[in-house]
């Protein structure tokens, strides 16, 4: 007999050899029906394999993220078969779950494939998944192996077989087809019950554009049909929400050629709302006793060099600037932490003094390829909403608690409610990674742990996602969409202070290493309202939008009333605009919907009789007549009711 722990804690007793599936089955007939996978002492294991000792088993079904990857590495492998029944000759290489579904790099030699192939690929990988085939694993040697993918000529296949040690090699088959797999399967192909080919890409053998280019074949699948669709609803609505089509409509945000890829330009509307986004944090910065300071963009190499950024990325960064100086060279900043370190140096503190809390909107200058820029997500020239708290051992945990509130206030001020937490910490087994002594990473992992824990946050811990200097804590975002994003972190840095030979004078008269908190809310103004744009839809909070208000006379007529209603509202802090063109009320409506304008204020010759408004929103309600102090209290008190005043804890 052997003892399996499930995962509330209960313990219970089975027949050596008995499987993950007989274990659901044994709990209930509900669940032995939808379990999809499973995990056996922190090992990936088949729904068929016989265990033969004491553990602890986790079963997965499709609410599980464990679950939804098996379903979607079975449907690679379902996919692969598809294409090769109907492409003979093909060449497949690797084909891993992903996020949101999976894909698979295949050579197709001499064919063809386009989107109007893409029904047929369907057809055939929903008629396979009908067969209810199993998914068998076993173990080959790896002469086999070698010969199986010699014998069909697959040059790619065999490179990784030629990667793997003999005894660690196993295959996976269902209906007619095998293919180099470690594991991790549904029961069998009818569990997929809709199945889509999402596009096609080109994509270089393991990512090195010195290697043949194969076609990546994206898909997605599901247990419902119903799934699917709702899955593709999503999606055309995601593309409506792109922030690049965004940013265009209202006019935000532009990129030009002659300036350069991923260097983006504001255009007022769009700096508009730069402005107020940085006010708002500068109001709530002050009031926890940040302090602004400013840098330049460009540094000394040897700042880089001292603070390990130019080790980092300077192969792959923008290249030194050359002065007329001999030997003399100047990057484009990188980070402003560098900088920071130097600003705190220009002063003798002593432990009185601290903390110091030092804040800037930032812009910084890193390379990415032209392929990797996207819209403002990823760009060669950001601002960060950086700042750097240089503070003592014993103020660490209370600084990074108070930097934590500012972050939830500034997220949920902004409608960002969902989200988790994620404690990012060293790759034990990659120290290279990393600079700084083991205990001074023990000591920042453990504090960023326990802020997190005092503060109740819903925290998962991720080895390997540190910074080079040190861990941190990511807030994961889930947008209106159901989208994850990471947005707002906090860092713990016993290392710079090191590295740029920063002191305190402590109460012993003795000089002292401060501890070193990077934190940035937004992360970077130019990602923040790119995903701001896509979480609201364009729709953003009166508070923050740059034209609250348009006002729309139906005639030249009455365009001096509306001039003075322009005027009261400006003077009532309203920001309007008068849309005075010789155009039909209708279509000047049509157009002020399209610019997500979240009040519209119609003046005819009724409002100008009785010195009244009539008040329109955003979506078609009419809100009827008032006067202008009436409708400049609802702005306000809606203004109220989203942005809370921020009190520092």
């Amino acid at each position: 007999m052997i003892q399996i722990t499930l995962p509330d804690g209960a313990v219970k007793e089975f027949q050596s050899g008995t499987t993950p599936y007989e274990v659901a089955s044994s709990i209930s007939e509900g669940l032995a029906r939808v379990v999809l996978s499973a995990r056996f002492n922190d090992k990936t294991v088949e729904l068929s394999t016989p265990l033969t000792e004491d553990g602890a088993l986790t079963l997965f079904t499709w609410n599980n993220e464990e679950g939804k990857k098996a379903f979607w590495h079975s449907s690679a492998h379902i996919l692969a078969q598809a294409l090769e029944e109907l492409y003979p000759g093909i060449k497949l290489t690797i084909g891993p779950a992903i996020e949101n579904g999976f894909y698979y790099d295949v050579d197709f030699g001499s064919h063809t494939v386009s989107d109007k192939d893409f029904k047929a690929i369907e057809d055939k990988a929903l008629e396979i998944a009908r067969g209810k085939h199993e998914f068998k694993m076993r173990s080959v040697s790896k002469k086999e192996a070698l010969a199986h993918y010699q014998g069909q000529n697959n040059e790619f296949k065999v490179e990784l077989i030629e990667g793997l040690t003999d005894g660690d090699i196993t295959f996976c088959d269902h209906s007619t087809f095998t293919d180099l797999c470690r594991g991790g399967h549904l029961p069998n192909t009818g569990h997929v019950k809709a199945f889509k080919i999402l596009s096609i890409a080109g994509a270089y053998w393991r990512g090195d554009e010195n290697k043949p280019q194969l076609t990546r074949v994206y898909g997605i699948s599901f247990p419902k049909q119903k799934e699917l669709t709702e899955y593709l609803e999503r999606i055309e609505e995601a593309k409506q929400r792109d922030h690049r089509k965004l940013g265009k409509e209202l006019e935000l945000f532009t990129f030009s050629a002659k300036v350069g890829q991923g260097l983006p330009l504001w255009l007022p509307k769009g700096a508009a709302l730069r402005e107020r986004l940085e006010n708002f944090l500068k109001a709530a910065q002050k009031k926890a006793g940040y302090e602004m300071v400013v840098s330049p963009h460009i540094g000394q190499k040897e700042l880089y060099v001292t603070s390990g950024h130019y080790a980092k990325y300077g192969e792959d960064s923008f290249q030194p600037i050359k002065t007329p100086k001999e030997d003399e060279e100047f990057l484009l900043k990188p980070m402003n932490c560098p900088h920071h370190c130097e600003i705190f140096n220009a002063t003798r503190f002593s432990y009185k003094d601290l903390p110091k809390r030092f804040a800037e909107f930032g812009t910084v200058y890193r390379y990415e390829q032209s392929g990797e820029l996207h819209g403002l997500t990823r760009v060669r020239g950001f601002t960060q909403d950086d700042a750097h708290i240089f503070c003592t051992q014993e103020q660490l945990l209370s600084e990074f608690e108070n930097v934590i509130d500012l972050t939830l206030y500034v997220l949920g001020s902004l409608g960002f409610e969902d989200f988790t937490a994620q404690v990012s910490v060293r790759d034990l087994e990659k120290p290279e990674k990393y600079i700084g002594e083991k205990e001074n990473w023990d000591k920042a992992e453990a504090a960023i742990i326990k802020a997190a824990e005092n503060k109740g946050l819903n925290y998962i811990i991720e080895s390997g996602e540190a910074a080079f200097y040190g861990p941190k804590l990511d807030f994961m975002i889930k947008d209106a969409l159901g989208r994850k994003w990471q947005l707002g972190t906090i860092q713990v840095d016993y290392n710079l202070p090191v590295r740029f030979d920063l002191s305190y004078k402590g109460s012993d008269n003795e000089y002292h290493r401060p501890v070193m908190i990077h934190r940035a809310p937004f992360g970077s103004m130019e990602r923040f309202i790119a995903l701001l744009l896509e979480h609201t839809g364009g729709n953003f909070p009166v508070w923050l939008i740059p034209v609250q208000v348009e006002v729309l006379p139906v005639s030249e007529r009455f365009e001096n009333y509306a001039r003075k209603v322009l005027k009261s509202l400006e003077n009532h802090e309203i920001r309007a605009l008068i849309d005075a063109r010789n155009e039909t009320v209708g279509k000047k409506i049509r157009e002020a919907e399209m610019k997500k304008v979240p009040f519209m204020i119609v003046i005819g010759e009724q409002e100008e009789a009785e010195g009244l408004i009539s008040v329109r929103k955003h979506g078609g309600e009419s809100l009827g007549a008032m006067s202008v102090e009436k409708f400049a209290e609802m702005i306000n008190a809606q203004i109220a009711e989203s942005v809370k005043p921020f009190r520092e804890v």
